[in-house]
């Protein structure tokens, strides 16, 4: 995360102060822009509950680590829509108290009643953020733009390619870039599509990355000027380090993704999570959020986020642990 020293030395006292900080702090597990100084600092100040991150750089890892711990380790996770269901029926995530989260009244339409949250009439993800897994390329290097996805597996890009290393995210972009009917549910013979897309690929690419910063720092270090990106945020890093990028849904569609918090079932300090959900919807953190990391947020309508009609939403997969397994597959690949 981009974050300065200060606030890294803050973060680390935060951790080390133990049953102090203990008392009241939510600990968090999240992608990198969830959890900046701007709102962290004023949410303390108002609530006396100090905030500890842990960073994930997939989807993958966050929930390993969830299993590996039964959810003991972290008080929030930020989830998407899709795999809430993957999360309770592992019983990772608790249902939240929505009386004390009177700010989801500021809600947008679009995200005040999403049934992928929802399970036996209560809630278990409250939505914070949306975008999308796009095309990011080098305006220099295509100034006519990039209008397919084929390009990552174009010869002539061998060695200027980078990609998520992600399983259900990789396996559903290629399902999209095929045209496959229904990239959330894939027949055997789609599988064997996929996974024979993904392998071509390789020969193509500089390497796969995790995480925002990881994937920024290797465009950085690298001949990168085609990248499968994480989401809006790598192009506003990419621009910060001097960057003439652009960030693109190509014409085949591209996959679009809503978060949210979602309450550990080891939550420690339930008050304090609460509270923290209730400030990300007080209607000043959402667009502070989309200002600095280019997230569309759920409180406030967005400007230039105006592509969402060319994606396609993360839903429940046919089976998840399966495309874990074919994308293992795609990277042991010679």
């Amino acid at each position: 995360m981009f974050r300065s020293l200060e606030w890294k030395l803050a973060a680390a006292l935060v951790l080390a102060t133990g049953t102090q900080a203990s008392a009241q702090e939510v600990r968090l597990f999240s992608f990198e822009g969830y959890s900046e100084p701007e709102w962290v600092e004023p949410f303390t100040e108002a609530t006396g509950c100090e905030v500890s991150v842990a960073y994930t750089g997939s989807v993958d890892e966050m929930f390993a680590k969830m299993v590996g711990s039964d959810g003991a380790d972290y008080d929030l996770v930020s989830i998407d829509t899709s795999i809430v269901e993957r999360y309770l029926d592992q019983g990772l995530i608790i249902p939240f108290d929505m009386s004390q989260i009177p700010n989801t009244s500021n809600l947008l339409p679009s995200f005040s009643s999403v049934a992928e949250v929802m399970s036996g009439g209560e809630t278990y993800g409250v939505p914070i953020a949306w975008g999308s897994l796009g095309l990011i390329y080098d305006k220099e290097a295509f100034p006519d733009g990039v209008d397919s996805w084929e390009a990552l597996w174009s010869p002539e890009n061998a060695g200027h390619v980078l990609a998520l290393d992600d399983a259900n995210n990789n396996v559903t972009n290629a399902a999209i870039v095929l045209g496959l009917e229904d990239p959330f549910n894939l027949s055997d013979a789609d599988f064997d599509a996929v996974k024979m897309k993904l392998i071509e690929q390789k020969q193509y690419l500089i390497s796969y990355y995790a995480g925002f910063e990881e994937g920024v720092n290797m465009w950085d270090s690298s001949e990168a000027t085609l990248m499968f990106s994480m989401g809006e945020f790598q192009t506003v890093e990419l621009a910060n380090r001097g960057y003439d990028v652009v960030y693109s849904i190509p014409d085949e569609g591209g996959i679009g993704w809503l978060d949210t918090w979602a309450l550990s079932k080891g939550v420690e300090d339930s008050e304090c999570a609460h509270q923290w959900v209730n400030h990300y919807l007080d209607g000043e953190t959402g667009p502070a959020m989309t200002a600095k990391n280019g997230y569309g947020n759920t409180t406030n309508e967005s400007p230039g986020l105006d592509y969402a009609d060319k994606l396609v939403w993360l839903r429940p997969v046919e089976d998840f642990d399966r495309r874990v397994s074919v994308w293992n597959e795609v990277k042991a690949a010679q």
